[in-house]
């Protein structure tokens, strides 16, 4: 340009700030030959837009002369920082203000929650337009004082879509979904939000027939729209619907991919959930913070240690780890797949640690079978000042139960509320009768049983069940599977382990009265799964002939050559795992197929040594199950970790052992114990 005036400099400034090169705009702003209030205010308002308030009071300080333009710039500067009482001081002290100035500082006492202050300043306004009439009135519904809200509505001479949209959204999200659906019915125009925000409101409220017909009357579905109804249809079971919405989407966002995702992981599609997750990134999305959370949760459930791996590494490069909520998700993720050395590694590097991030670690040496670990993690936790939680306890006294400390458990259990605060509660005492009943101290467990100052459930008594049916006491087993019947009539459980006690004693006509009551009440015992990852892919296996996989004739070859191996080391199938009215062939082949046995065939074919192979069962493994893999570890010297409902299961070299048979102990040496897992 050969000639620049005041108007030139001040445009070329302001764009270095729209684009985020401050440090340009001022080296700029000192080189203008002559400079004017609007120059002064553009720096301070430059600044403020890139989050520097401290460089734009320097300028307001030192800057020549003033104007409301000038104040109102630095006011809204703390406002947006979040520095009220600075804002509020500032605004005070104001020679003149506008009505900008009176709606900037009303939006920062509301910001604060400050409601109450910030209709004193409302009615000291000498004019109220409708942005500050709306502002106070998204105050009171944030608070959930709509009464409130709905006066001022009322009282509005002049009223916008944004402020009936307000008004409705308020309603909606305050559980008033009815009221907000009559005055979204009468406004006199609706634009976008207003459809979402009602929308929304039945989402919340789990009204979906609702959300679904307004869905559908939407004259434009925004993305905002399709991804809360897709939320919406997930939350309440119909996964199939949500996929619908998201398929029929011309436009996509990070939200809606995160949202799908997270519909996947929380209803159970694990296996989907991972392969939309490898499609958003096919189609160029980044994966998000909220579907990296989510696809750590579908690998921590699938225990797919190579998938979580690959997202740990994702995290690394968008520089989410240093987040403690990943952090804490991460450690979830490698205990459940098994990698403690990892998780360990991860919860060291992370400074400071939560209350979550210790009670994780201590859970998962409790689930490794690692008692003595586990305490020493407590111990740590107590003496670096983080005070324990409910959830602290039930790791502790979990891994006390695991591995037969039962003087340690029954210490910790009684300092919990002298010394710790902490209140013993139904999941704690259920805790103290398995450490009980797994040492065999039955009459101990059933007096603490009869202490108790709540009723016990379930798991209790299914503890006393496993724990008599381990020490071979039929009489209180009866006992305990009578109170689980009451409790949990639907649940399969009880009914086999009193079929087999009654059959134990020939006592058939009791076992033809259970099956009668168990087809009456139309109860079937689970299925047994297990699945296996190999190269990234999730192998599913099911018990019996149900759903063979595609390489089944491979897989019974395998069988066949352990079961000789096996036979030759000495195995002998337990047929007291199952229904004692079968004949002895039919349990031998029914044990045989169990899905655990299936997974580790296939992962003695697929997965190369020394590599471990890594099954995991939605069940607890059986007895002979457990029996027959200890040994399959040893005849073939492959190392297998198998994981069921409840915990690990550690198999190397024909023993079941503590973590260091996995690979490396946590810190480089062999431990001096060793700890037998039931």
């Amino acid at each position: 340009m050969p000639q620049k005036n005041i108007v030139s400099w001040n445009s070329i400034i302001a764009g270095y700030f729209q684009n985020n090169q401050p440090a340009e705009a001022r080296r700029l702003f000192d080189r203008m030959p002559e400079r004017n209030t609007v120059s002064w205010n553009g720096l301070i308002s430059g600044y403020v837009k890139n989050r520097m308030v401290k460089e734009a009071r320097k300028v307001f300080d030192t800057m020549p002369v003033r104007d409301v333009v000038s104040w109102t710039a630095m006011v809204r500067g703390y406002v947006e920082e979040g520095w009220i009482s600075v804002a509020e001081s500032l605004f005070w002290q104001m020679p003149e203000k506008n009505m900008i100035s009176w709606t900037v500082m009303l939006g920062g006492l509301i910001r604060d929650r400050r409601i109450d202050e910030a209709r004193r300043l409302f009615d000291m306004m000498p004019v109220k337009d409708v942005v500050a009439r709306t502002n106070l009135m998204a105050g009171y519904c944030q608070e959930g004082r709509m009464d409130e809200a709905r006066e001022l509505f009322d009282e509005m001479p002049r009223r916008n879509v944004v402020s009936w949209t307000t008004m409705v959204s308020g309603y909606a999200q305050n559980q008033r979904v009815d009221i907000a659906r009559k005055l979204f019915e009468v406004m006199p125009e609706k634009n976008e939000v207003t459809w979402t925000a009602m929308l929304m409101g039945y989402t919340q409220c789990g009204r979906i027939v609702e959300a679904s017909e307004l869905f559908n009357a939407m004259p434009t579905k925004s993305v905002i729209a399709c991804n809360a109804m897709i939320l919406g249809l997930g939350h309440n079971g119909e996964v199939f619907n949500a996929r619908k919405v998201f398929d029929q989407m011309r436009e996509k966002d990070d939200g809606t991919w995160s949202a799908m995702i997270k519909v996947y992981e929380r209803k159970g599609f694990e296996l989907e959930a991972l392969d939309l997750f490898a499609l958003m990134q096919r189609r160029g999305f980044r994966a998000n913070f909220p579907s990296l959370i989510s696809i750590l949760s579908v690998c921590a459930s699938l225990a797919s240690l190579d998938h979580g791996r690959q997202v740990h590494a994702q995290m690394l490069r968008s520089q989410f780890d240093s987040d403690v909520y990943v952090s804490s998700a991460l450690i979830t993720m490698y205990i459940k797949c098994g990698d403690l050395v990892k998780a360990k590694r991860v919860f060291d590097r992370f400074s400071p640690k939560d209350i979550v991030m210790w009670n994780s670690i201590i859970t998962g040496y409790a689930q490794h079978g690692l008692g003595e670990e586990a305490l020493q993690v407590f111990h740590e936790m107590c003496s670096s000042g983080i005070a324990t939680d409910d959830i602290t306890f039930v790791g502790v006294l979990s891994a006390c139960s695991y591995t037969g400390k039962v003087k340690e458990g029954l210490e910790i259990f009684e300092s919990m509320k002298a010394k710790y605060l902490v209140d013993p509660s139904l999941e704690h005492y259920a805790c103290m009768v398995d450490l009980l009943g797994r040492a065999g101290r039955l009459k101990q467990a059933m007096d603490l049983i009869e202490k108790m100052p709540v009723e016990p459930d379930a798991i209790i008594w299914g503890s006393i069940m496993g724990a008599c049916k381990m020490h071979m006491n039929l009489d209180l087993a009866e006992v305990a599977a009578k109170k689980l019947l009451q409790l949990e009539p639907g649940h399969a459980g009880p009914y086999i382990l009193l079929s087999n006690i009654y059959a134990s004693r020939g006592r058939w006509a009791d076992v033809a009265e259970l099956r009668k009551d168990m087809r009456s009440m139309k109860v079937s015992k689970s299925p047994g799964c297990s699945w296996i990852e190999v190269e990234k892919k999730v192998h599913m296996f099911t018990g019996g002939e149900i759903m063979p996989h595609p390489e089944n004739p491979m897989i019974m070859r395998m069988l066949e050559k352990l079961d000789g191996l096996l036979r030759e080391a000495g195995y002998s199938p337990d047929g007291s795992f199952v229904f004692h009215d079968v004949d002895e062939e039919e349990k031998v082949r029914s044990l045989g197929h169990h899905s655990e046995k299936l997974a580790v065939a296939y992962g003695l074919l697929k997965v190369p040594a020394p590599k471990p192979i890594r099954v995991m069962k939605n069940l607890r493994v059986c007895g002979d199950c457990h029996s027959a893999i200890k040994l399959i570890a040893k005849v073939t010297g492959r190392e297998i970790i198998l994981r069921d409902a409840n915990r690990f299961h550690h198999f190397k070299d024909g023993v079941i052992g503590n973590l260091w048979v996995v690979g490396a102990y946590l810190d480089g040496e062999k431990p001096s114990h060793f700890s037998r897992l039931s």
